[in-house]
Formats: structure tokens, C-alpha cells, sequence
């Protein structure tokens, strides 16, 4: 993935599913998820652990099959293991219409994963921390 590719992403983006949100501040699913909603983009948190629950002013989504069609969600930004990424790709790609673009964690390696989404016409974006490309970008 060359910087001009996250740097289109990173533009085109506008509505952010985080899924293995934490409502702790101290950690960095937290954080990276103030920081995105601080730039503009919508944050949709997913939690099984926190569903039902308001997080940075959204509710919180068990999984991606239960976010309302009415969200237009066009990225997923995985903080979770790699070995659940291929179940969260899957369930993206049959949930989510409007998705453009799987995004993995720093750490989060999946190319099970990233192969699904790429056969399904789905930009990847593997072990990179939107919070990190964004100033980095200059964006």
C-alpha cells in the first residue's frame, strides 16, 4: 500500500466502524478513535462487551450485523487479534454495502483476512494506525 493510496483512503473515508472498541481511555482503540472522530470522521464503536452503551457519543454495535443499514459505514478499523479478522471481514462484506476499505491495526496481521477483502474489491490496509498515517500524510 503506497502513501498515495492510504492518503486517498484516509480522504475518502467518512464513517469509521472500530471494531474491538474499548471505553477506556487508556487504551489505544480509545484513542485512535477520539482522535479519528476529532478529524472529522463519523466513529461507529463495536464491542459485544459495551452493546447498547453510548461511547463518544454513538452507540455502541455488538457486531457489524447489527449497525442499521442507515450508517453508511465505508471503512473497518480492527483492533482485535488476527486470527478473528477473517470472521470480521466476512461479516463486513455481508453487512456492510458501502464498504470501501478494511483496515488493520498496527500488529494486526491477517493475509487471510486482507485476501477476502481484496477479492472482494475492498482496499486493505494492514498493520498501520490511521492516527499515526494522518499527520504523517500531512492530512
Amino acid at each position: 500500500m503506497t502513501d498515495a493510496e492510504i492518503r486517498r483512503i484516509l480522504q475518502e473515508t467518512r464513517v469509521i466502524a472500530v471494531v474491538g472498541i474499548s471505553n477506556k481511555p487508556e487504551r489505544p482503540s480509545h484513542g485512535v478513535a477520539q482522535f479519528l472522530q476529532a478529524r472529522g470522521y463519523r466513529v461507529i464503536p463495536v464491542n459485544p462487551g459495551l452493546a447498547g452503551q453510548e461511547l463518544l457519543g454513538e452507540t455502541v454495535y455488538p457486531d457489524l450485523a447489527a449497525i442499521p443499514e442507515s450508517i453508511p459505514v465505508d471503512m473497518v478499523d480492527i483492533f482485535r487479534a488476527p486470527e478473528a479478522v477473517p470472521g470480521i471481514v466476512a461479516e463486513a462484506l455481508a453487512h456492510l454495502p458501502q464498504l470501501r476499505t478494511v483496515w488493520m491495526q498496527l500488529g494486526v496481521i491477517s493475509p487471510e483476512g486482507a485476501a477476502a477483502a481484496k477479492a472482494a474489491g475492498k482496499a486493505v490496509v494492514m498493520d498501520h494506525c490511521p492516527k499515526i498515517e494522518i499527520p504523517r500524510l500531512g492530512l
